[in-house]
């Protein structure tokens, strides 16, 4: 069914076949890709309103705008209140130059985790934060200020974080920095700096992050064993690790929450080897089945560094995150966040302060907790219709679960048909620090994945889900 619209250039042709197996909204996001890349569409170019081209295609809405959505997110497209969606500067390739392809650029869904709704982004009330910011910025903090990070924003931190995460935050023991792995990086050398030579992490876990970062600070990095109730405190007593890094909360990528006996052993292990847990607390924000469960810190602040950032509750791109660290911790860490990259920059510190304090932060998040918790629920019923017999859990909070694949199950050869499918798939031998494959699992992440992109990719690969070898 081909189509031609008037606005320039004039010749502009996509076509959607009914007939060829392959789902309408990737034939869609192919042929205005290829219409970008191919010069046919020019920087600026104006598209259809959503509504014109569903109705010139036959298509709902629904599917158009899920495809304007990925366009918008990959970097094709650009929009501005109140005007047309137009191809973004930089999206085409100058003549005779091919452009390099998306790695998701023909995926119906990628299930990739660990990614927020980019497309939620709040952008007005983040320029207008910083409008906020800059006007009522002094002088003075236009220098390079305190290396802890801009005091405002340490004030309005500790009290949201006594407010929302049951943190014992002081704003003098908070420093700023630019997102988890240097928080972790500044963390692991200033307690090999104090002498510890061992850092166990948990198994599944972040395996990479957790070595590179100890790598650099001169540290051994071990694993230890997580079961249905969190961390395995007794195996980490075993070793002599001194550090530990964790996410009690929603433990990653297993979804258990440490049950409060763990917690209390943790935190005698850590008395009593004169220890340091670093709680990463990823995306506890986002909790479906109660409350959010409070953070670690709360229970030893003289024994845990919280790390924290707006990676999942914004967007990975700002980069600012922050640590709260027991007192003794703060002049070193201050010290090694100094001499590392001179702090933060200042004004995106105040504008996060100003959209915390004017409760803009607040209801983005009641917001993007509504979105997710659609996704959740499509995504289940997805599994529920196309793969039944199919067990998945660490479902109660962030935007991730885990689908426990059958016994016998090849995880490699599920990820590789699932692509050819174009569906991304990824399993969770990438989490486990001997990059096992058994038992079989896949890590199932659904934040930026719309719900027919949901329903649309498990009903592609749901056959492979369940098939026993």
């Amino acid at each position: 069914m081909p189509l031609e619209w008037s606005s320039s250039p004039p010749e502009l042709l996509l076509a959607v076949d009914r007939t060829s197996g392959q789902p309408l909204r990737a034939q869609l996001e192919h042929g205005l890709r290829d219409a970008i890349r191919a010069g046919r569409l020019h920087v600026g170019e104006r598209l259809p309103s959503s509504r014109e081209l569903a109705r010139t295609l036959g298509l709902s809405r629904g599917l158009v705008q899920e495809c304007y959505a990925q366009l918008l997110a990959e970097g094709y497209l650009v929009t501005r209140p109140g005007s047309a969606t137009r191809v973004a500067a930089g999206a085409a390739a100058p003549p005779g130059v091919a452009r390099p392809r998306s790695t998701a650029s023909h995926l119906v869904a990628d299930f990739r985790w660990g990614v927020p709704d980019l497309g939620s982004f709040p952008v007005q009330d983040w320029l207008w934060a910083m409008r906020e910011a800059a006007h009522a910025m002094p002088t003075a903090e236009f220098d390079y200020g305190d290396p802890r990070g801009s005091a405002g924003l340490r004030e309005v931190l500790a009290g949201y974080l006594r407010r929302v995460r049951a943190a014992a935050a002081d704003p003098e023991h908070i420093v700023i920095c630019n997102g988890y792995a240097q928080g972790l990086g500044l963390a692991l050398r200033v307690l090999a700096d104090g002498g510890a030579r061992t850092v166990a992490f948990e198994d599944p876990g972040s395996p990479a992050t957790v070595r590179d970062a100890a790598a650099v600070a001169g540290l051994r990095a071990i694993p230890v064993p997580v079961d249905e109730h969190g961390i395995d405190v007794s195996a980490l007593a075993a070793t002599d690790a001194r550090a530990v890094v964790v996410t009690p909360a929603h433990q990653w990528p297993t979804g258990v929450a440490l049950t409060p006996e763990r917690r209390l052993a943790l935190n005698e292990w850590a008395r009593d080897r004169d220890a340091i847990v670093i709680e990463d607390d990823y995306d506890a924000e986002f909790r479906y089945d109660r409350d959010p469960v409070g953070a670690l810190q709360g229970l030893a602040p003289d024994r845990v560094i919280s790390l924290g950032t707006v990676s999942k509750s914004l967007a990975p791109a700002l980069r600012i995150g922050w640590m709260v660290c027991p007192a003794d911790l703060v002049e070193p860490l201050t010290e090694r966040k100094h001499r590392s990259d001179r702090g933060t920059p200042t004004l995106d510190q105040l504008a996060l302060a100003r959209l915390i304090e004017s409760g803009r932060f607040d209801r983005h998040l009641r917001r993007m907790r509504a979105t997710y918790a659609a996704r959740r629920a499509a995504l289940l019923a997805a599994l529920a219709e196309h793969a039944p017999e199919l067990p998945v859990t660490g479902l109660a909070a962030g935007f991730h679960a885990v689908a426990h694949l059958p016994a016998g199950a090849d995880e490699h050869h599920i990820v590789t048909a699932a692509r050819a499918r174009s569906v991304g798939l990824y399993g969770i031998s990438t989490c486990r620090a001997s990059r096992t494959i058994t038992p079989a699992q896949l890590v199932l992440g659904f934040g930026n994945v719309g719900e027919r992109s949901i329903a649309e990719g498990i009903a592609s690969v749901g056959h492979l889900l369940t098939d026993r070898p």
